[in-house]
């Protein structure tokens, strides 16, 4: 059992377990997330795991059943619409607030956080990729940082979660993905653009950006149905 860390600790990682596991796919859309079957797969007793089900419920990422189960978030063109719909809503202004209120930390912690991301992009493979735990936790933190300076709070819970959401769809995406794809240089492009405080062409990019993903996670919903 994976109980000697202190109780808080150990309920943040049943909760960051699980939900890496949703967000690369590892539990399906829609399957049953079972508190004894997690117990045997994770080595957490029921509390911290029941504790993490429900933080995942709050993020949108999990369902909580009308039994009192839980389940995996269903997924859909129509949810995906709906989630890009929001993210244009409220990162692109996200953005240019943290743009107008970042000091010299926050452009710091930037430039670092796209740092990391690179150098990991770098290691990743030239053909088809499924992203991996390590790139998702780089690229988060790379969006995160961006509007870090944001002074609404409420703002900036809404769009991570928000962009949690979206990871799972990006993973979707990538697991049916026939040609290579990286974003070293759009993001490069992005964060220059940042630096410089150019709030029409960073929020242009960031807007363009999430609609990529939207197209890339359609064409692989298209891609799905002609097998099926």
């Amino acid at each position: 059992m994976q109980e000697t860390s202190h109780p808080s600790t150990v309920s943040e990682q049943a909760f960051q377990a699980i939900r890496l596991a949703v967000l690369s796919g590892e539990h399906a859309p829609e399957s049953k997330l079972k508190v004894e079957s997690l117990q045997a797969r994770y080595g957490f007793s029921s509390s911290p795991l029941r504790e993490a089900l429900n933080r995942l419920v709050q993020e949108g990422l999990v369902k909580a059943d009308e039994r009192r189960g839980f389940r995996v978030a269903a997924m859909s063109p129509e949810d995906l619409d709906d989630i890009t719909k929001m993210r244009l809503m409220l990162d692109i202004p996200a953005l240019q607030e943290s743009m107008l209120h970042g000091d010299d930390v926050w452009e710091a912690n930037v430039v670092a956080a796209f740092h990391r991301l690179e150098k990991i992009e770098a290691r990743l493979p030239q053909g088809p990729v499924v992203l991996d735990g390590q790139w998702s936790e780089r690229h988060r933190a790379f969006h995160r940082a961006l509007i870090a300076a944001c002074p609404s709070q409420r703002q900036l819970n809404w769009s991570m979660s928000l962009f949690d959401q979206a990871e799972r769809y990006r993973h979707f995406a990538a697991r049916s993905r026939t040609v290579a794809k990286k974003k070293d240089a759009e993001h490069r492009a992005l964060m220059k653009a940042v630096l410089r405080r150019d709030a029409e062409t960073a929020g242009e990019m960031l807007a363009d950006h999430i609609r990529s993903t939207h197209t890339n996670v359609m064409a692989a919903f298209a891609r799905q149905s002609a097998k099926n």
